[in-house]
Parts: C-alpha cells; sequence; structure tokens
C-alpha cells in the first residue's frame, strides 16, 4: 500500500500531461545532481529517464532538465527534497514528497491543502521506509511471486494499471537493494516504470467506497500541486 490510489484516478487531461511532465523532468535534475550526469553511470538517472521517455517526453526537455543539474548557467535551479507529513480526511496517514526550489513558497500551499485533514501530524511510524518497483511484462498470467524472488525482491503485489496483455507487479525490496532488483527485472524482460525509494503503509486503513472517494479526491488535489513529488496514503 502507498501509491495505489493513483491508478484509479480519471483519464489524463492535457494540463495533466503538463504537469507529469514538469514533475519527470524535476526527477531527471534531482537524479543528475545527487550522482553523474551519465545515465550509464547513475542508475537512478537512467530509471528517470526512461519513465520520461515512456511519458513521451521530448529529448529537448530531458536534455535541459539534465543541464538544470550542473548549476551552471541560465538554465541551473537547485530543488531540496521537502517532506510533510498529516492525516488525510478520515483519519488516513499521508506522506508527502515535494521536489522545490522554495520551500517558503511550497509549505504554505501543502498546508492549504490539507484544512479538510491535519497537517503536521506524525505518520512515519505507520509506514515502513522500502525501496519500491514498479514493472510490467507483456505477458499475462506469470507468477509474482517467482519473479520477485528470482529478482530479490523482498515482497510483491499486482499492479493495478497492468492491462490484461501484460503482468505486473510492484516489488518491494530492502533500501539497499533497489536497483539491484530493478537491473534483475530488465534482464529477466520486465519493462521498468519506476524504481524508487517510497513508504509502504504497515496497517492500511478501510473505508467505505463513499469515504475512500473522499480521501482520494483530496490525495489528487496534493499530487496536483506543481512541488508535489510523490504522495503515500495508508489505503
Amino acid at each position: 500500500m502507498g501509491r495505489q490510489w493513483l491508478h484509479s484516478k480519471r483519464e489524463v487531461t492535457a494540463n495533466r500531461k503538463a504537469k507529469i511532465t514538469s514533475k519527470l523532468g524535476r526527477e531527471i535534475t534531482v537524479a543528475a545532481k545527487m550522482g553523474v550526469p551519465d545515465p550509464d553511470m547513475n542508475p537512478r538517472l537512467s530509471l528517470a529517464i526512461e519513465a520520461a521517455r515512456k511519458q513521451s517526453v521530448s529529448n529537448d526537455v530531458i536534455h535541459r532538465a539534465i543541464k538544470k543539474a550542473s548549476g551552471t548557467g541560465d538554465e541551473s535551479v537547485n530543488y531540496e527534497l521537502v517532506t510533510y507529513e498529516g492525516m488525510a480526511p478520515h483519519n488516513v496517514p499521508v506522506i508527502v514528497e515535494c521536489m522545490t526550489e522554495n520551500r517558503n513558497r511550497t509549505a504554505p500551499d501543502i498546508r492549504s491543502i490539507f484544512k479538510d485533514g491535519q497537517f503536521g501530524s506524525r505518520v512515519t511510524f505507520l509506514f515502513d521506509h522500502v525501496g519500491i518497483v514498479e514493472a510490467t511484462r507483456a505477458q499475462p498470467g506469470l507468477d509474482l511471486e517467482v519473479a520477485a524472488i528470482e529478482a530479490g525482491a523482498q515482497d510483491v503485489e499486482k499492479l493495478e494499471s497492468a492491462t490484461q496483455q501484460q503482468s505486473g507487479g510492484r516489488f518491494f525490496t530492502d533500501r539497499g537493494d533497489l536497483y539491484a532488483v530493478a537491473a534483475a527485472l530488465q534482464k529477466a524482460g520486465w519493462g521498468v516504470a519506476s524504481a524508487e525509494l517510497g513508504y509502504r503503509a504497515k496497517d492500511p486503513v478501510v473505508l467505505s467506497p463513499e469515504d475512500h472517494a473522499k480521501v482520494t479526491a483530496f490525495l489528487e488535489r496534493l499530487d496536483e500541486h506543481d512541488d508535489v513529488h510523490r504522495v503515500y496514503a495508508a489505503i
């Protein structure tokens, strides 16, 4: 559990597509800044670029995002990862990761969105901090448990966005094994959509359909903010 709520969202609009492109570009910049600007030597950058290309992000946008990481010229920018905690409506624990160049702007915005919940409530102890790899393979009916064991993952669950012509899994790893598991899955023929450190709820909250819809709407408002990178919820 953590980001499964995202897969029930409505069809991507043009505006939503633009926000996705912006966030993918930001992830490329941060990945390049944290390592080296060469995807062959930087697993996080390689996966960020692959994820961007799967969303049809242009090479020009990708190259500009990498250039921003150099800290020189007009393209320079300094993003930092800021994490906020709180409760969504109906006491659902939420962790929000933002990538921002101005936390003084971002914090009041996130606090405002939490007006229907509780901003600042400490909830990280309700989650496990793990590696999360989302991957699909163009072969339906594969045994996800076997794939997880062979790749070195600790656990796996079905990926909601996989089509009937695919097998799809969300593979959970120890933090230090994240990129090794992603590489093993790729070698085995899986297409890795994302590989990142994230949060998995220990005890997901059970909600009625009506309350679940309200919480999902709240999470979508968070996710649509330009600075929000990832939203993890215990549903």
